[in-house]
Formats: structure tokens, sequence, C-alpha cells
């Protein structure tokens, strides 16, 4: 394959799915990087004399290591120059009819779905709960779907208005927010305000009221 930026492969498989390898010139470099980084502290350590042949495994850097007859540990070059082949390299299998520029491009946006699962597990805690009727579970479904949107809505909000918080901190502060309501003594009526007492209260405020 010939490693140009932004170029592909495709090689189908016995079972009907396809193969498509991708090169990215970013994806190259940063992998690059990253092992010169760690290549460097295995030298470090290797001089130091602080690798043993316990450390001579496949995690990590350790795969770099490897140990001769005279069980002397050493830092192999040839499996160095070998990792540097698959710099950029990415593989996707797919069982679909799409194109490889189309799967791609989906592939690269997974990380929406896996962070809205994030939020949904983490901050709006949402957990399965077993219903006995259809209504039960359309509600609690639809309950999830409101607190997510909600969510999305407020990170936009964020978003628009440059607010140097994220939503978990927009959340946290917002709980320390104080609505008090007084019963006038004159004649029974209630007086309520709501006490917007720092600056992060007035930044939550000012997302839903710009003109405050």
């Amino acid at each position: 394959m010939e490693k140009k930026d932004k170029t592909s492969y495709e090689h189908k498989r016995q079972n009907g799915e396809r193969l498509i390898v991708s090169h990215s010139e970013k994806r190259a470099k940063k992998e690059a990087y990253n092992r010169d980084r760690g290549i460097a502290r295995l030298r470090k350590a290797y001089k130091s004399g602080h690798i043993t042949k316990q450390q001579v495994n496949k995690r990590g850097y350790n795969k770099f290591l490897e140990i001769s007859k005279d069980i002397e540990v050493s830092i192999s070059e040839e499996k160095i120059a070998e990792d540097c082949k698959w710099d950029g390299l990415k593989g996707y299998i797919t069982n679909t009819d799409l194109d490889a520029e189309r799967v791609i491009a989906q592939y690269h946006g997974l990380w929406v779905v896996e962070r809205a699962f994030r939020i949904s597990k983490g901050t709006l805690e949402m957990r399965p709960i077993f219903h006995f009727t259809e209504r039960r579970i359309e509600a609690h479904i639809c309950i999830c779907f409101i607190a997510y949107k909600v969510y999305k809505e407020l990170e936009r909000l964020i978003g628009i208005n440059k607010i140097d918080m994220s939503v978990d901190h927009v959340l946290d502060a917002a709980k320390t927010i104080t609505t008090i309501r007084i019963k006038m003594p004159e004649n029974g009526t209630y007086f309520t305000k709501t006490l917007f007492l720092t600056e992060k209260h007035l930044a939550i405020k000012s997302l839903f009221d710009p003109s405050k």
C-alpha cells in the first residue's frame, strides 16, 4: 500500500466482510512522536540498568525489548524499524456496502456515541429499570431522552455564550443557587427572590436571560 495522506486500500475477506486500511499523515506523526518518547524512556532505563528480563513482554514499549541466549536484555532496533512501517495506518472491518470514505467518516464519529453513553451513565446516572407495562417502558425511555436533550441544550448554550465552565460544573454550581420565599406580614402575600451570589451564579443566569 502506497502511504499517502488520506489514501485507503480495500481487501475483500472470504466471509463477505471488507478490510479497509487508511493512512493519515497526522496519525503517523503522532504515533512516531509517542514511540520516540516511549523509546527515550526505555533507553534511559536501560542505561541505568533498571530493566530486567521480567520486563521483556508485549506491554507498551516493552515490546521493543529482546533477550539473548545469555539472558541479556537489550533494545531491538529491528523491532523499532518494523513498528515504524505501521505509522499512520488504521484498519476497519465492515460488512456494509458503504464506500471506504463513508466507513472511515462513520468511525470518526463514533466518539459522539461513546460520549453520549458516558454522559448518560455518569452525569445523568441513567440505569436500566424493570417495568411491567409498555407505557412505563416508553415513559422511562422518554425521560432518559429528555434528560440527555436538556444536557445537550445546556452544552450548546454554554458554547454560544462562551462560558468558561463545563456542563458538570454548571450543574454543581446551580445546586448552590438559593431561592427565598417570604410571607409579607402586612397583607399575607408571598415575596420570592432567587439569589445569585457569585460570578458563577451570574454566568448561569446569563445563559437563560442574556439581558441580565
